[in-house]
Protein backbone atom coordinates (compact mmCIF):
# COMPACT_ATOMS: atom_id res chain seq x y z
CA UNK A 1 0.00 0.00 0.00
CA UNK A 2 3.04 2.66 0.78
CA UNK A 3 4.80 1.22 -2.29
CA UNK A 4 1.23 2.35 -4.14
CA UNK A 5 0.83 5.53 -2.86
CA UNK A 6 4.82 6.63 -3.19
CA UNK A 7 4.71 5.69 -7.16
CA UNK A 8 1.15 7.65 -7.37
CA UNK A 9 2.87 10.80 -5.64
CA UNK A 10 5.86 10.42 -8.34
CA UNK A 11 4.13 10.37 -10.84
CA UNK A 12 1.97 13.36 -10.09
CA UNK A 13 5.40 15.06 -9.65
CA UNK A 14 6.76 13.76 -12.73
CA UNK A 15 3.21 14.81 -14.59
CA UNK A 16 3.76 18.35 -12.55
CA UNK A 17 7.09 18.81 -14.20
CA UNK A 18 6.26 17.80 -17.98
CA UNK A 19 3.27 19.85 -18.06
CA UNK A 20 5.24 23.24 -16.35
CA UNK A 21 8.25 22.32 -18.84
CA UNK A 22 5.76 22.24 -21.97
CA UNK A 23 2.69 24.30 -20.86
CA UNK A 24 3.97 26.49 -18.03
CA UNK A 25 1.34 27.98 -15.75
CA UNK A 26 -1.47 26.44 -17.75
CA UNK A 27 -0.89 23.25 -17.67
CA UNK A 28 -0.28 23.14 -13.89
CA UNK A 29 -3.95 24.70 -13.77
CA UNK A 30 -4.98 21.90 -15.93
CA UNK A 31 -3.77 19.12 -13.92
CA UNK A 32 -5.00 20.93 -10.47
CA UNK A 33 -8.42 20.71 -11.90
CA UNK A 34 -8.22 17.22 -13.26
CA UNK A 35 -6.74 16.28 -9.55
CA UNK A 36 -9.51 18.30 -8.05
CA UNK A 37 -12.10 16.74 -10.71
CA UNK A 38 -11.31 13.33 -9.95
CA UNK A 39 -11.31 13.65 -6.01
CA UNK A 40 -14.54 15.71 -5.57
CA UNK A 41 -16.13 13.04 -8.58
CA UNK A 42 -17.25 15.95 -10.66
CA UNK A 43 -16.67 13.67 -13.91
CA UNK A 44 -17.39 16.50 -16.68
CA UNK A 45 -14.71 18.74 -14.55
CA UNK A 46 -11.78 15.91 -14.83
CA UNK A 47 -12.59 14.55 -18.48
CA UNK A 48 -13.17 18.01 -19.88
CA UNK A 49 -9.75 19.42 -18.21
CA UNK A 50 -8.00 16.26 -19.15
CA UNK A 51 -8.91 15.95 -22.54
CA UNK A 52 -7.38 20.17 -23.12
CA UNK A 53 -4.53 18.85 -21.44
CA UNK A 54 -3.70 16.23 -23.92
CA UNK A 55 -4.91 18.89 -26.89
CA UNK A 56 -2.26 21.42 -25.60
CA UNK A 57 0.33 18.58 -24.93
CA UNK A 58 0.53 17.58 -28.49
CA UNK A 59 0.72 21.18 -29.41
CA UNK A 60 3.83 22.25 -27.58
Amino acid sequence: MLLVSALQGLFELAAGLLAQARLGTLGVLLLLAVGVGVRARHNGLAVSAAVVLVVLMTQA
